[in-house]
């Protein structure tokens, strides 16, 4: 008689556990039930319900549209596919800045209604109000530095971050800020490789990467692209796994050369 093997969830104090060990983590977006399923299977340590949904499962320029709704349906979705990974998810644009009080509704609205395990804000000292708020509910969060693509309209550009002495300077300030605040986790997106690893090196929590260097505590990237479905969109920091998006054209195609000539279905697959 086999024994099934335990599967332990991933926590936060799990992924503080490997930093310390010097372990990388592992953290790839999801946005539905079937596609979790196979990311948790394949031992990804957390599972990102990103408002890159926005652009990858709705087809937005930017990630301003999604709507805390529309993340509570797709976090919903990951969490009942997730056995093993940590989940954690987006606020969207407009549910938590500049509102410490609506930064905790939108929160716990995340946590009730999905049942995800923490929440991911973007920006530094000018949230560090909504953060700690958001953790005095028990709520654990993610920090997000760098590249803030809500801010895409202030910045004008998806470019490097923090090239400059004194934005860099900033950002590791608000590292420390957050780091100090309570954040469990914080993701550098999109800047210098010296400076994420000074970062890494300066916090007590794990760095996770994108676009960041190789020093980070652990890497993140959308599903989509590291699978090739998303075919436009190539940036250095990119690595694709799969050319996904070739061999689904070329399965559908065969479909409908199949259908369009008889030849499904056939005889063994009918009733």
């Amino acid at each position: 008689m086999s024994v099934q093997k335990e599967i332990r969830r991933v926590t936060t104090l799990t992924l503080m556990e490997m930093k310390q060990r010097k372990e990388k983590i592992s953290m790839l977006t999801s946005y539905d039930y079937s596609m979790a399923r196979l990311v948790d299977a394949a031992g990804v340590d957390v599972i990102l319900v990103g408002d890159s949904a926005s652009n990858v499962m709705a087809g937005h320029e930017t990630t301003l549209p999604i709507t805390l709704d529309q993340m509570i349906y797709h976090a919903s979705s990951v969490v009942r596919a997730a056995r093993r990974a940590l989940v954690v998810v987006d606020l969207p644009f407009g549910s938590y800045q500049g509102n410490s009080k609506e930064a905790l509704n939108s929160s716990i609205r995340i946590m009730k209604e999905s049942g995800a395990h923490a929440v991911k804000l973007e920006g530094g000292s000018e949230i560090g109000e909504s953060v700690k708020r958001i953790l005095t509910a028990g709520i654990p969060v993610m920090g997000h530095l760098g590249l803030t693509p809500q801010s895409i309209y202030k910045f004008g550009t998806y470019q490097v971050r923090a090239r400059e002495e004194e934005e860099a300077a900033r950002l590791l300030e608000d590292a420390q800020l957050l780091a100090e605040s309570g954040v469990f986790a914080i993701v550098l997106e999109k800047i210098p490789a010296t400076l994420a690893a000074a970062v890494a090196e300066a916090v007590s929590v794990p760095v996770i990467g994108i676009g960041a260097g190789g020093q980070c505590d652990g890497q993140v990237l959308v599903v989509h692209d590291m699978l090739g479905i998303t075919e436009a969109f190539s940036p250095r920091f990119l690595r694709r796994y799969l050319n996904a998006g070739e061999l689904i054209r070329e399965a559908v195609a065969r479909y409908v050369e199949d259908v369009k000539g008889g030849d499904f279905p056939n005889s063994k697959e009918q009733y």
